[in-house]
């Protein structure tokens, strides 16, 4: 006979030390509500599995740290960790929203004898679309214009990886964008 554990009991479990079966068992009964939440409010089935794992992880941290203070209150923990993350979601999405109204016009070479008109919205689409390694690199690079030693030391790589997530991601959008080169 299987014995069902209670949240409290869950968190002073995970709080203890080494209990993979408790932390399992978060994962498990927190990660289909957290998905569920994320695809309410992020409305993308990619997103809301990142956020998912987002949550599980900064709130497993939390937990092994015993940073839960009211043990019985851990799916409002979840829940309010979920909620502040989509909230950060949202504000960088307006970040990059304005960050291309302002600087997407120099994305298109200097001197091309084409000059289109750059649709801010299908390109944020795509930057979205990479993944979350991808998305960094692009954004320190090019928006933060960081060098890649700096993105290298950032995302705790190689300057040769950046070089290569950085030609990828590129071309990634470049495809996305319907841009021959």
């Amino acid at each position: 006979m299987e014995i069902t554990l209670t949240d409290s009991d869950l968190v002073r479990r995970i709080g203890s030390g080494n209990d993979r079966d408790a932390e399992e068992e978060f994962c498990r009964r927190m990660g289909p509500r957290i998905r569920l939440y994320g695809l309410r409010h992020l409305r993308d089935l990619h997103a809301a599995e990142d956020l998912m794992q987002q949550v599980l992880i900064t709130s497993l941290e939390a937990l092994r740290e015993s940073r839960l203070h009211q043990p019985d209150k851990l799916a409002s923990f979840v829940l309010g960790t979920s909620r502040m993350m989509v909230l950060d979601l949202r504000r960088g999405a307006y970040r990059r929203e304005r960050l291309l109204e302002t600087f997407g016009a120099d994305l298109v070479p200097p001197g091309s004898a084409w000059h289109p008109r750059l649709d801010h919205d299908r390109l944020a689409c795509c930057v979205q679309n990479l993944s979350e390694r991808e998305r960094s690199v692009i954004v320190l690079s090019f928006f933060d214009e960081q060098t890649g030693a700096e993105v290298a030391r950032f995302l705790n790589v190689s300057e040769a990886n950046v070089r290569v997530i950085r030609h990828r991601a590129i071309l990634q959008l470049r495809n996305c964008m319907g841009v021959t080169a």
